[in-house]
């Protein structure tokens, strides 16, 4: 397996517009996946932070592991209920989603033991049917809750936003045609999902 630094080598001889960011921000980020009993809390935590930014996602996040008791669960999650959810922040639709992965666990539907030996896509099929729970959700848990490096979020803004700012492109890339521009990375795309993060970062620090 390569090391970081040579993920990190290999993405700036590929497409050298990530040659900068790789300098200035180092090797990837380390991927392991994580134990069985932390990735309910993990995929809870995703559907909190849809559409929203960090920092108003960090403070609804830490409301709801209050209004949980402190200990995100199934168990605790199906004790607080929609409303009091709700009452942390969240919209109708999260809160939802929330009971719905709840009871998806409890009864087997969703099998968060068997994800380390399923396919990106069989997991995102999986998981995808619990109500109000869409394709960016799981691409996130799939990145950094079971450390899969071959994930190419899309869909998300930053991840465009900083594909955009490292090409110079006068307009943000869309969807469609950012999909294409990920074949050439296929292996670790995760990582340049990464780096497309750190140059937003990098460009907000900056102004």
């Amino acid at each position: 397996m390569s090391s970081r630094h040579d993920i990190a080598a290999d993405i700036a001889r590929r497409d050298p517009a990530f040659a900068e960011v790789v300098r200035r921000v180092g090797p990837v980020p380390a991927r392991r996946p994580t134990p069985v009993p932390d990735r309910f809390a993990a995929l809870i935590r995703s559907i909190t932070f849809q559409l929203l930014a960090t920092a108003a996602a960090d403070t609804i996040h830490r409301r709801v592991v209050e209004a949980c008791g402190g200990t995100v669960s199934v168990s605790s999650v199906l004790a607080t209920g929609v409303d009091a959810l709700r009452d942390a922040g969240l919209s109708r639709t999260k809160a939802f989603a929330m009971i719905d992965l709840a009871v998806h666990v409890a009864d087997g539907r969703v099998d968060l033991a068997r994800h380390g030996r399923r396919s990106d896509n069989d997991i995102i099929d999986e998981v995808t049917r619990v109500h109000g729970v869409g394709p960016w959700t799981v691409q996130m848990y799939l990145m950094h809750t079971m450390g899969r490096r071959d994930v190419w979020p899309v869909g998300d803004f930053g991840v465009r936003h900083g594909w955009s700012l490292l090409h110079d492109l006068d307009e943000t890339i869309t969807e469609r045609d950012l999909r294409h521009c990920g074949d050439p990375f296929t292996g670790v795309r995760s990582d340049v999902a990464w780096y497309c993060w750190q140059a937003v970062h990098l460009a907000r620090a900056s102004q």
